[in-house]
């Protein structure tokens, strides 16, 4: 295999960077609207790249980018050595001030009704910052997408991102009084195969919803597969579905008491509860995390110590 040129001249870190966005995206395109430079620059920093090393890095076909052996190794190593620059340039800004933009995503119940009311207190201490949030339940491609930060509940599936435990929420099932008087109300899981269950799919390629809850003898998780009549794909229109006696749905037990307390929704198989759900926060994959991000996520912490306490 051909190895990288022992070349003594330092390769230009804004091209290193360049690369290592190509190679993670697999675009120029991509790269280029990632970094917000001309497809061109993006071009010519990899040829620079590429004469400096006196190696092919990335192999372009009409479809898409494909990186090399030898650019595999220059990655590995590009992005360690990166890492540690920023690790640098983040020692002298300890005592500076947050400014840029912060692009996060979170569900859309999460920002509309606990985090949008309490984001002007984190912009009064730090006006430099220019906050974009959106709200969605998807899967958000972090990095082609340009996101700082995504808040999301569950199971972490694309182990490339860097991840931190948000807090740990616990699930009551809950249906529509309108529900219960056409359904009647089940009393053990084997009873769901007559009832329906709101199926959440926050992306199409989403597995279907199942009724989910713990032995509370054993400890062992169940999941039921249940028919559904309506298919959603964010937590509003989850919950008003359940509202409207479209199924049982299974909430968060600070929603689910908010609900039944109003007398919107009632108390369905109390013995039969599913796993706490955890929240976490993602970002990117690398061990420097800018500062703003930091401290967003620790904000974002103490904003979720809030709801526990006062759950």
């Amino acid at each position: 295999m051909k190895t990288i040129s022992r070349d003594h001249r330092l390769a230009d870190p804004d091209d290193l960077r360049i690369f290592t966005l190509v190679a993670r995206l697999s675009s120029f395109t991509l790269a280029a609207h990632h970094a917000g430079v001309p497809r061109a620059s993006i071009s010519h920093a990899i040829q620079r790249l590429e004469e400096r090393l006196g190696a092919r890095l990335l192999q372009r076909t009409t479809r898409r980018v494909h990186i090399t052996r030898e650019g595999e190794e220059l990655l590995e190593r590009a992005e360690r050595l990166l890492d540690e620059l920023d690790e640098i340039g983040a020692m002298f800004q300890q005592g500076a001030d947050l400014r840029g933009r912060l692009r996060v995503d979170m569900p859309i119940s999460m920002a509309a009704e606990v985090i949008l009311p309490r984001v002007p207190e984190f912009l009064a201490a730090h006006p430099e910052i220019q906050l974009e949030m959106f709200s969605t339940d998807r899967r958000v491609d972090l990095i082609g997408e340009n996101v700082d930060l995504v808040v999301r509940a569950g199971e972490i599936v694309d182990q490339t991102l860097a991840y931190r435990p948000l807090l740990t929420l616990d699930l009551l099932n809950v249906a529509s009084p309108a529900y219960v008087r056409q359904h009647g109300q089940p009393r053990e899981p084997g009873e769901l195969a007559a009832h329906w269950l709101i199926n959440y799919q926050p992306n199409p390629t989403s597995p279907p919803s199942a009724f989910e809850y713990l032995d509370a003898a054993s400890g062992q998780a169940h999941r039921v597969p249940m028919r559904h009549k309506i298919t959603v794909n964010n937590t509003i229109a989850y919950n008003a579905a359940c509202r409207a006696g479209l199924g049982i749905a299974q909430l968060p037990k600070v929603r689910a008491l908010a609900e039944i307390g109003s007398g919107a929704m009632l108390l369905v198989l109390p013995r039969h509860v599913p796993a706490p759900m955890t929240m976490n926060l993602l970002f990117p994959h690398r061990r420097t995390i800018p500062r703003r991000v930091r401290v967003f996520a620790d904000w974002l912490a103490g904003v979720a110590r809030d709801i526990v306490l006062h759950a």
